[in-house]
C-alpha cells in the first residue's frame, strides 16, 4: 500500500500536462512503516532529458539534488513516477526492462483522457508487474 497526498497528486498531474507532448518524470520519497506501507512525503518533478513522448531519462544532476534533499529531510527514496501521454497507466515493456529496483514503487500517470488522468502504482520485478494499492488522501 502506498499513500499520496492530494496536493502532491495535483502537482504531478499539473506538471505532466505542462510537459506534453513529452513524458514527464520524477521521484517520490517518504517513509515506510513496519508493515511495508509507504507514505509519500515529497514528490520531485524532474526534467525528462530525452524530451520524448515514448520514454524518459531523468536529469542526473536533478536526481542527485533530490537524493541530497531526501537525506537532509530524513526521508527515503520510495520510487519514481512518469507519465504516459498517449497510453494507459500500465508499465510498458521498456518500463519493465528499466525497473532495476524490485523494492521501488513505479507510479504511472496516463493522460490519454486529459480531463480524467489515471494514476496507478506498480511493483515490477523482472518482466512481471502487479498493481500496488494506491490511496490519495
Amino acid at each position: 500500500m502506498i499513500t499520496l497526498k492530494r496536493k502532491d497528486y495535483d502537482r504531478i498531474v499539473e506538471y505532466a500536462k505542462a510537459q506534453l507532448p513529452a513524458e514527464a518524470c520524477g521521484l517520490i520519497a517518504g517513509t515506510v512503516d513496519g508493515n511495508g506501507n509507504k507514505s509519500v512525503e515529497k514528490v520531485y518533478l524532474l526534467t525528462n532529458i530525452d524530451n520524448s513522448n515514448e520514454h524518459f531519462s531523468m536529469d542526473p544532476k536533478e536526481q542527485l539534488q533530490a537524493v541530497k534533499d531526501m537525506r537532509a529531510n530524513g526521508i527515503v527514496p520510495l520510487g519514481n513516477w512518469h507519465s504516459h501521454p498517449e497510453t494507459p497507466s500500465r508499465p510498458s515493456e521498456e518500463d519493465k526492462r528499466l525497473a532495476y529496483d524490485s523494492t521501488a514503487s513505479y507510479m504511472i500517470l496516463s493522460l490519454m483522457d486529459k480531463e480524467n488522468p489515471v494514476l496507478n502504482s506498480f511493483h515490477i520485478e523482472g518482466t512481471q508487474s502487479s498493481t500496488e494499492g494506491l490511496t490519495i488522501v
